[in-house]
């Protein structure tokens, strides 16, 4: 008998994460009860149309300013940090990538440091330098989610457009690395509350961040990117940098490459250890299996 015929991951090729059962937050259960008030305030009296309206119109404003805000928790769950039974560990992620420069020299840095981060890559950029996106996964680190096409209007997109997106995603990177994505991060971290029924669907978990150092600006001093990120460093934290779309300091440098190495080294000197984001959040999944 063949493997493939005993093993079905073989047969079938790697097994997606587990969808998860959509419950709706408060807010939302608010936003519908508004809704099915003003409905119920009209049908009853014409006259009170313009108040209806009015109160749904500050319902769909609260939505909108909740989805503008990337740490926030009202739509949906969303990883802020990693579990306290994590230990002395800190998740380093780089979004926008692969870069065909950057993403080998950040590697190598890691290599040095023997840290292992968490690349949420771009499904576009990662059809166009798949032996980069292979490489990541080869040096030990993990490749999540980031949207096929990282529109800027993501938060604005329907539940099918975001489906799409997120999806088509999620094949491309699964069949790039062979591991399908477990986490996934909005771009720019807006969304709408749409997408938590579309994580759940596809097995996905929301991620932001603990603190970032606003590394896409161009014209910051590299020191200033540093502080921000390393500002009250603790066990836990989860930090956001890019090796794709990285701004530049003062002297046209590109913030990752000369931020990371002192990041690295302050980590390192602080006792915590840089580890992905699966194996930091592998400690929330044991406690609450």
């Amino acid at each position: 008998m063949k493997t493939s015929d005993m093993n079905p991951i073989a047969q079938h090729g790697p097994m997606p994460p587990a969808a998860r059962r959509w419950r709706p937050g408060m807010l939302l259960y608010g936003a519908g009860v508004v809704h099915a008030g003003a409905a119920a305030a009209v049908l009853a009296n014409p006259a009170t149309l313009g108040l209806a309206a009015a109160s749904v119109g500050v319902t769909h404003a609260a939505l909108a300013t909740v989805g503008l805000w990337p740490r926030s928790t009202w739509l949906g769950p969303n990883v802020l940090r990693l579990p306290a039974n994590a230990g002395n560990s800190v998740a380093l992620t780089f979004d926008d990538g692969p870069h065909p420069d950057m993403t080998p020299r950040v590697l190598d840095m890691l290599d040095r440091h023997g840290a292992r981060a968490t690349f949420f890559c771009i499904g576009e950029r990662a059809a166009r330098y798949p032996d980069l996106v292979r490489e990541i996964a080869r040096r030990g680190h993990t490749v999540e989610n980031h949207s096929m096409h990282h529109r800027l209007d993501f938060s604005l997109f329907g539940p099918w457009r975001m489906r799409r997106e997120i999806r088509a995603a999620q094949q491309l990177l699964t069949e790039i690395t062979g591991e399908p994505p477990r986490y996934f991060r909005a771009p720019a971290g807006l969304r709408n509350p749409f997408l938590e029924p579309v994580l759940c669907a596809e097995g996905l978990q929301l991620a932001a961040w603990t603190r970032r150092g606003y590394d896409t600006r161009n014209g910051d001093h590299a020191v200033r990117v540093a502080q921000r990120l390393m500002r009250n460093l603790a066990a836990g934290d989860i930090l956001l940098l890019h090796d794709g779309n990285s701004g530049a300091d003062t002297a046209g440098k590109p913030h990752c490459t000369t931020v990371l190495p002192e990041l690295l080294a302050t980590i390192t000197d602080a006792g915590l250890r840089c580890v992905t984001l699966r194996a930091g959040m592998a400690a929330w999944d044991l406690r609450t299996a």
